[in-house]
C-alpha cells in the first residue's frame, strides 16, 4: 500500500526498491535541478561558497538520513517493535528531504510572498503546497501524475495537511498599496484546494484519522495553523530546521556577515544563562573558538559537532491522537536542545535574513515577480511559453498556470525574462531563456 503509486511504474527488468526509484526520479527531475539557481538565504552571484536551495536540499536529505539512523539504533526492534517498524529506510527519508523544497519559487521566501500576493484572489501560493503539486501533477515522469511517487513519500512531503481556504485569514491582506509593500501577504501554511483529488488518494488509508489529521487551530491576528503531520514529515522538518540553523550559520560566519562579538552577545550568553543552562553550555566556548578561527577545517569541525548534537538529542513520542501510528508517532528534540536550535535560527534571522542588505535584494526579486505575473496575466497569448499557454486555455484561463510557470523559474531566468520584457535595450528574438 505505502509503495503504491497513482500509476504503476514501468518495468525496469529487475526488482527495484520503490523508494530508491522515488529518490532517482527526484534527483533526475528538472524541477530539482533548477534548485541550483534558486536563492536559499543569500542572493545568487555573491559567492560560489554558500548554500543554494539545491545544496540546502541535499543537506536536509543527509541530515534526515542521519536522524533515521540514530533513531533506528535508539529504538531497536527487540525493544520497541512499533517504533522500529515505522522508522523510514534511507532511500525514503532521503527522497523526502531532497524533494521538500522542490516547489519553492525564485528569490527565496520573498518570491513565495510575491506569488501569494499575485494569487491572492485565486487560492493563493505556498511553497510546500507547490512541492506537492509538482510531485503529483507537474513533474515530468507521467502525463498527469507528476513524478508519480509512492504514497508514503508523498505523505512525508505534506508538511501542512490543510487546504488554503481552510486556513487563510483574508483580513490580514491589505487591499491597497498596489504591491509596493507585501508584508501582509505571507501565505498560510497549506496545500492547494485544487489538489484535493491527489490528497484524497494519499490519505485514503486513514479513514478513521483523516478528518482530525487535517484539523487546524485558530491563531488570533494570523492565518490558522495546521496541527499535525506524519512521522516521516516530522523527521524531515527537524532536518530542515537543523540545516537552516547550523549550515546557514556556517555561511554567515564564513562570509563574515556576523562577528564573534555578535555571536557571544546573542547566542553564547543565552546558552550559558546561569538560571537556565543549556546542555550545550559546557562546550560552547570551545565551539566558538572553532567557529571563528578563520580556518575552514576548524569551522567545519564545529559545524559537524553542532549537527551531531541536535541529531543525538532527538526522540520519538506518541501523541495519543491517532489510531494509525504513522500519524501518531512524532520525532522531536528534547526541549532544552530545541531551545538551542531556536537560538541559532533567531541569530541567523536577525543578523542575516532581516538585514537591509539582504532585504533589499529580496524586495527587488519580489517586485520582479509581481510585475511579471501582472504583465503575463494581461498578455498570456503573447508572453506565456507555448506549452503553458495551451494549458492556460485548456483550463479556462486558469491563473494557476501562470503561477506554476513563474514558480518554476530560477532567479536568473526570472531576471532575464524581466529585462527582456521591461528593459528597452534588452531582448532579442534569438534570446534563449
Amino acid at each position: 500500500m505505502w509503495d503504491s503509486r497513482f500509476n504503476v511504474a514501468p518495468d525496469s527488468g529487475f526488482k527495484r526498491d520503490e523508494y530508491a526509484r522515488d529518490r532517482a526520479r527526484i534527483v533526475h527531475s528538472a524541477f530539482f535541478r533548477r534548485l541550483q539557481g534558486k536563492t536559499q538565504v543569500l542572493g545568487l552571484g555573491e559567492s560560489d561558497f554558500y548554500r543554494t536551495r539545491l545544496t540546502h536540499s541535499l543537506e536536509v536529505g543527509q541530515i534526515g538520513t542521519g536522524i533515521a539512523e540514530f533513531l533506528r539504533e535508539k529504538y531497536p526492534a527487540d525493544v520497541d517493535a512499533d517504533i522500529a517498524g515505522l522508522i523510514p529506510e534511507q532511500n525514503l527519508i532521503d527522497a523526502i528531504g531532497l524533494a521538500h523544497d522542490i516547489g519553492h519559487p525564485p528569490f527565496g521566501h520573498g518570491g513565495e510572498v510575491a506569488l501569494n500576493y499575485s494569487m491572492r484572489d485565486h487560492a493563493g501560493f505556498e511553497g510546500n503546497a507547490q512541492t506537492l503539486r509538482i510531485c503529483t501533477k507537474l513533474g515530468e515522469y507521467s502525463d498527469n501524475e507528476g513524478l508519480n511517487l509512492t504514497r508514503r513519500t508523498l505523505l512525508g512531503l505534506i508538511k501542512y495537511p490543510a487546504y488554503y481556504n481552510d486556513v487563510v485569514n483574508d483580513d490580514l491582506y491589505k487591499k491597497d498599496g498596489n504591491g509596493i509593500n507585501l508584508d501582509s501577504f505571507h501565505p498560510p501554511k497549506c496545500i492547494y484546494d485544487c489538489d484535493k483529488e491527489q490528497v484524497n488518494w494519499i490519505l485514503s488509508p486513514f479513514t478513521k484519522d483523516r478528518e482530525k489529521f487535517m484539523s487546524v487551530k485558530e491563531k488570533k491576528g494570523k492565518h490558522k495553523k495546521p496541527m499535525f503531520k506524519s512521522f516521516d514529515s516530522s523527521i524531515m522538518e527537524l532536518a530542515d530546521d537543523i540545516a537552516y540553523g547550523v549550515h546557514d550559520l556556517e555561511d554567515a560566519i564564513a562570509l563574515r556577515l556576523v562577528s564573534e562579538g555578535q555571536w557571544r552577545t546573542e547566542v553564547v550568553s543565552k546558552i550559558k544563562d546561569t538560571l537556565n543552562p543549556s546542555p550545550l553550555s559546557k562546550n560552547i566556548d570551545r565551539l566558538t573558538g572553532l567557529l571563528f578561527s578563520g580556518e575552514n577545517k576548524t569551522r567545519k569541525k564545529a559545524i559537524g559537532e553542532l549537527v551531531n548534537y541536535f541529531i543525538i538529542n532527538t526522540k520519538v513520542i506518541s501523541q495519543n491522537e491517532f489510531t494509525h501510528k504513522l500519524l501518531d508517532f512524532q520525532a522531536i528534540m528534547d526541549d532544552a536542545v530545541r531551545d538551542d536550535l531556536d537560538i541559532l535560527q533567531e541569530f541567523v534571522m536577525t543578523n542575516v535574513i532581516f538585514t537591509p542588505e539582504v532585504q533589499t535584494l529580496e524586495y527587488k526579486g519580489q517586485q520582479m515577480i509581481v510585475k511579471l505575473f501582472d504583465v503575463i496575466a494581461n498578455n498570456p497569448k503573447r508572453l506565456l511559453p507555448t506549452k503553458y499557454y495551451k494549458k492556460y486555455e485548456l483550463e479556462g484561463n486558469n491563473l494557476r498556470v501562470i503561477s506554476d510557470y513563474l514558480a518554476g523559474t530560477t532567479d536568473d531566468y526570472a531576471t532575464r525574462l524581466y529585462h527582456k520584457i521591461f528593459t528597452p535595450s534588452s531582448g532579442s528574438i534569438f534570446d534563449r531563456l
